[in-house]
């Protein structure tokens, strides 16, 4: 019976963070050779695309509470500094 092949870890941004984190220190030490590093560089920025969607759903459900006039608090959407 052929072994199952697992399916990769589904990381947070947390976890994602952590791996950039790792990748960037292994490629600074430099004690990898240069094939393994490009596929290190190649892993972060895969990370950090990820992340960066991650960031933008994140911001999508963010809203403000805003004082009317009256005393009462509406929900807004979180306006975007430009």
């Amino acid at each position: 019976m052929a072994a199952k092949k697992e399916k990769p870890a589904v990381l947070t941004f947390e976890g994602r963070l952590a791996r950039v984190e790792a990748l960037i220190a292994r490629m600074e030490s430099g004690a990898a050779p240069l094939e393994e590093t490009l596929r290190d560089y190649e892993e972060g920025i895969r990370c950090l695309n990820a992340m960066e969607q991650d960031l933008q759903a994140a911001k999508q459900r963010l809203s403000v509470l805003r004082e009317q006039p009256d005393g009462s608090l509406r929900e807004e959407a979180l306006e975007e500094d430009a």
